[in-house]
């Protein structure tokens, strides 16, 4: 497998799994009752982590051998940017937000902070998927 292959399938499967996310997994969290919210974030974070660290892991991957390995294209650059953008999403808005949701439950504001966050992401991921088509 190339390079470039890896990217795109590494893409391939964040794109996919943040679909899920974004259509499955934070519909159901956000309508949990509120009696059950603290139980049903806490499991689904210990549920996440497990799925999130190997996908992020396989694009970090990826991604760092397409970066050394491949010749600068528009295409790459594209990739990266997305990426880089799902990750500072990820680690400055969704991460942040998940530890106050632990904490002060779903209020109003945190809930379209996270929703605008995971919908960053899933254009992210979209955008660095189709642009690893051309890598």
């Amino acid at each position: 497998m190339s390079a470039e292959q890896f990217l795109l399938l590494a893409t391939g499967v964040h794109l996919g799994f943040q679909a899920v996310v974004t259509v499955v997994v934070y519909p159901g969290l956000l309508n949990l009752a509120p009696d059950d919210w603290a139980g049903g974030h806490t499991a689904h974070t210990r549920r996440m982590i497990i799925v999130v660290v190997p996908v992020y892991a396989g694009v970090s991957l990826a991604l760092g051998w397409a970066l050394a390995t491949t010749c600068c294209s528009p295409a790459l650059l594209v990739t990266t940017g997305a990426i880089v953008i799902v990750w500072a999403a990820t680690a400055f808005v969704a991460a942040p937000v998940h530890r106050l949701l632990s904490v002060n439950g779903p209020t109003p504001k945190l809930i379209r902070r996270l929703r605008r966050a995971d919908g960053i992401r899933l254009i992210g991921a979209v955008v660095a998927c189709g642009a690893a088509l051309f890598v």
